[in-house]
């Protein structure tokens, strides 16, 4: 009867914080009449023109599938069958917690300092490593699992991972001399090859394509941002590709040989 409320708790704390996290996208983007969104909040620094290492401005509709994504899993994991899965038990209060920081960095966005938003997304970003750990834990058993837990969370993960290092430059680039914005190109290629390196050992390690595929459409419209865009950059736009292009390979051998070991285990 205890393991069961305890299921029970679990299940209603992901909806809630599923809907917490709908109400601060709504004020995010404002619906409820405010006379700014996201991208305009901060001073601009959080648009797609707001670093040298913001994606350009279509690539946060996976923003779009990621909330469908997410939205699924919470309806799924809600059913009764999901009740007693030792793997929900395992994540869904950390994946309670991805949601809850997910809105309250919304939250944080509009009504609270630059830095503040990249304290909240640092600890997204743990909270989603966190989710990937244990789902690596023990295998998806079914489609649904595949797709709504492994898939949704990866995609927020691996796109979160790129979303850090666009929302840390946007507040160093508030913060920073303008002097240093000679070695803006420089100091973009030394981070986008620290994140090729992260996201590369993550792919291997968790043996996963999406969060792979997620990060490296953040990098391209990354590139995409420095061609067309304001602040230009040729060499980071370069860079950005060369990176999105590496972990798409890392990822894709990570697969190949987890399904090889999964062959001969």
């Amino acid at each position: 009867m205890e393991r069961r409320a305890s299921d029970i708790l679990r299940q209603t704390l992901v909806i809630s914080s599923a809907g917490f996290m709908l109400v601060a996208a709504l004020i995010g983007s404002g619906v409820f009449g405010e006379d700014a969104s996201v991208e305009q909040q901060q001073g601009g620094y959080l648009s797609d023109q707001g670093s040298y290492l913001a994606p350009a401005g279509p690539a946060f509709s996976i923003w779009s599938v990621i909330y469908l994504g997410l939205l699924a899993y919470v309806v799924w994991q809600a059913l009764p069958a999901q009740r007693d899965d030792e793997r929900q038990r395992a994540v869904g209060g950390w994946i309670a917690a991805s949601m809850v920081l997910n809105g309250l960095w919304l939250v944080v966005a509009r009504f609270g300092p630059l830095w503040s938003t990249v304290l909240v997304i640092v600890a997204l970003l743990v909270v989603l490593a966190r989710v990937m750990v244990l789902l690596g834990q023990k295998r998806a058993t079914g489609f649904a699992q595949r797709v709504l837990v492994d898939g949704a969370n990866g995609l927020h993960f691996g796109w979160v991972t790129i979303a850090t290092v666009a929302n840390t430059a946007a507040w160093l680039s508030a913060v920073a001399p303008d002097s240093w914005e000679q070695l803006a190109g420089i100091w973009g290629v030394v981070v986008l090859v620290l994140v090729a390196v992260i996201c590369s050992v993550c792919a291997w390690l968790l043996g996963r394509i999406v969060p792979a595929v997620a990060s490296a459409w953040g990098l391209a419209w990354l590139a995409v941002g420095r061609f067309t865009d304001e602040p230009q950059s040729a060499v980071i736009g370069v860079t950005a590709i060369i990176v999105a292009v590496v972990i798409l390979i890392v990822g894709v051998f990570a697969v190949l040989r987890g399904g090889a070991d999964a062959r001969h285990g």
